[in-house]
């Protein structure tokens, strides 16, 4: 998950977890459920970043893996 990805995420679940608890406050359910649904983005966001880091980190693998199979093999052949 990049920086910028993660400034993204905390900032909407904070923006959130404000609304919510303004919207308490004040008895406003209307506020407090939007600033629910933003926690509940930025935990969308949080998860999407780390199933993306998790791809990269096995396409990473897989062309170390495949590397390491062509170096192989042009041993055996030389």
């Amino acid at each position: 998950m990049s920086i910028e990805d993660k400034i993204k995420a905390a900032a909407k679940d904070a923006e959130g977890k404000l609304q919510a608890a303004a919207g308490e406050l004040t008895g406003d359910q209307k506020m407090k459920a939007e600033g629910e649904v933003k926690q509940a983005q930025a935990s969308a966001m949080n998860a999407a970043a780390d199933v993306k880091d998790k791809a990269q980190n096995l396409l990473d693998g897989i062309k170390n893996a495949a590397s390491d199979a062509i170096d192989k093999v042009k041993e055996k052949l030389d």
